[in-house]
């Protein structure tokens, strides 16, 4: 007779699955780099939120069961074991800041090495492993988050936890060196000044994996997240118009998740390095805003999405200058910034002010 255990709510049979699933996914994420492996994230959710859309419509017009095919693909692909950015993306970011303390990163990134969650690490057993194990993480962490009914995006808060717990475990600051004149002083990367690699790293472990060097190397003295997007009115001018592109993809569909996937899937082109915004922060909160006011009206609604989209860029540059521009490896500001802003918008619920939290959780 097999007794079956339940941990955090889900049975012990099943918990194997999904822990191997995790391992390859994390894996996997390690082995195309993080960035990549996130936009599979967005192709999945499109996928299932387009079938999802197409299903409540034949629903209204013919009668039909809309069905369960869309938690098929978005909840268990494209947010599940294998593609969720809490295994695939943090496993790729936890790997990438292995493999460039070990020495096998390629040259070329402007940056501290560990930070380019673009490059592609390959098939090295240490480096997969990480990945892998990093993806084991990040599910029982989401899994706790969930059995204990967390107020925030469980999948974001994840995502940054997992970033912080790979600064500790491979020995680097949370922090980092504060260049400037603080935080928040963007002046030195904008005067191009640098400092030595050894200034945080110690000795520069040699390209082969071999024995380390001291450090000649020089990176920037502040790192900006998206040296593209950081001045604040360009990020506040961004987050207007993909708010309102998540504000209304959101009434007219009613996800909040259809804005996010094509957000993360165009991140393809950055991947590809086409200078293109990072917006998926904005458009999931800003969906997810206007579907939590419904009941205000439609105007009002988007109105609310919109400005929850400027505040969520405005809000993932306040953290990228906190906890990336400094920092030695990637802590992704726009899962710090959904996490932050989607426990706004449940706690505005549970205090009355919001009449829902749409997928959010509530106490």
């Amino acid at each position: 007779m097999v007794v079956e255990l339940q941990i955090l709510g889900i049975e012990s049979t099943e918990w194997l699955i999904l822990i191997i699933a995790a391992f390859g996914g994390g894996a996997f994420g390690a082995a195309l780099g993080a960035l990549p492996a996130f936009c599979f994230t967005g192709f999945m959710v499109i996928a299932g939120e387009a079938l999802n859309v197409l299903q409540e419509f034949l629903a209204e017009t013919a009668g039909l069961d809309p069905g369960t095919a869309t938690a098929g693909i978005t909840a268990t692909l494209g947010f599940g074991p294998v593609f969720g950015p809490h295994i695939s993306f943090a496993g790729g970011v936890a790997a990438a800041a292995y493999a460039s303390k070990r020495g096998y990163m390629a040259e070329g990134f402007d940056y501290h090495l560990a930070k380019d969650i673009a490059q592609a690490l390959g098939t090295k057993p240490d480096v997969l492993a990480v990945g892998g194990l990093f993806g084991i993480f990040g599910l029982v962490c989401r899994q706790a988050l969930v059995a204990f009914a967390a107020p925030i995006d469980q999948i974001a808060i994840t995502v940054v936890i997992s970033a912080f717990l790979a600064r500790l475990v491979f020995g680097y600051p949370l922090v980092g060196k504060v260049g400037g004149s603080g935080y928040f002083d963007m002046t030195p990367f904008e005067q191009g000044q640098t400092r030595t690699v050894s200034d945080t790293d110690g000795p520069t472990p040699a390209t082969d994996g071999g024995t380390a060097e001291e450090a000649t190397e020089q990176r920037m003295a502040t790192e900006p997240w998206l040296p593209f997007q950081y001045k604040w009115a360009n990020v506040a001018m961004i987050g207007l118009v993909a708010g309102i592109l998540g504000a209304f993809i959101a009434y007219e569909t009613g996800s909040a998740f259809l804005g996010f996937g094509i957000s993360a899937a165009t991140l393809t082109f950055l991947a590809l390095g086409t200078e293109v915004p990072v917006t998926h922060h904005i458009t999931l909160v800003a969906s997810t805003a206007t579907l939590s006011v419904l009941a205000w009206g439609p105007i009002a609604a988007i109105v609310v999405g919109t400005a929850f989209g400027i505040v969520s860029a405005l809000s993932g540059e306040v953290l990228q200058r906190l906890f990336y521009a400094h920092g030695d490896t990637h802590v992704d500001p726009p899962a710090f910034a959904i996490a932050v802003n989607t426990f706004v918008i449940a706690a505005l619920a549970m205090l009355g002010v919001f009449p829902d939290s749409a997928w959010v959780t509530t106490l």
